[in-house]
């Protein structure tokens, strides 16, 4: 479990093809504290620890989670926005987030709008009906709220946020451009809510 506020930035600086995918993840978090099995959220993807070192930790992706996320997202010199499982008693500053990528979205165009940036993503029919004004959502596993959303053809939804100085700063979208490829989790609360409508029309 976690809460999509990211703790580090981390470069993926090897990787070598296994029965799955093991990438070596270099980060500023102190390691030792850090346990075998242990799962960090990787970029909005929910990824165990299994190996570490002073600076770094390894982690196997599966042909699961490479076929639900971004292509390239892994490759070595990549950049991932970091978050650590919630422990109880920490602070719950954003929102509750599993770590589970429901689709990939598109960022349509990145506007100032103010100090911060207005940013446009274009999403599928699968997370559409589950993207909703002032609701939440978590983009590369970042905490953020919906803006403003508008039905798109096909059964897509383009929907808006705004990234804040500090965000940008302390994540991977410092670098956001209209072309990147996007991880969303829907919120967890519209996930159960469209499961329930699903078994109404069943029945």
């Amino acid at each position: 479990m976690f809460t999509g506020i990211i703790t580090d930035i981390g470069t993926i600086t090897a990787t070598e093809q296994r029965g799955d995918l093991r990438a070596r993840i270099a980060t500023a978090y102190d390691t030792a504290t850090i346990d075998m099995g242990a799962s960090i959220a990787c970029s909005g993807a929910c990824l165990t620890v299994v190996d570490k070192g002073p600076g770094w930790f390894a982690v196997d992706i599966s042909a699961e989670t490479l076929a639900r996320t971004a292509q390239g997202r892994w490759n070595e010199g990549a950049r991932l926005n970091l978050e650590r499982a919630l422990k109880v008693g920490d602070e719950l500053g954003g929102h509750i987030v599993t770590g589970h990528v429901d689709g990939i979205a598109e960022v349509l165009s990145v506007t100032p709008e103010g100090d911060s940036q207005r940013i446009v993503i274009a999403g599928g029919p699968e997370i559409a009906p589950y993207i909703a004004a002032k609701g939440s959502v978590a983009l590369d596993g970042i905490s953020l709220t919906v803006n403003d959303v508008a039905d798109a053809p096909g059964g897509a939804v383009h929907f808006g946020v705004n990234i804040i100085p500090h965000t940008a700063l302390n994540t991977t979208f410092d670098t956001i451009a209209p072309g990147r490829a996007i991880h969303v989790e829907i919120d967890i609360l519209a996930r159960y809510l469209g499961r329930m409508e699903q078994l109404r029309h069943v029945q």
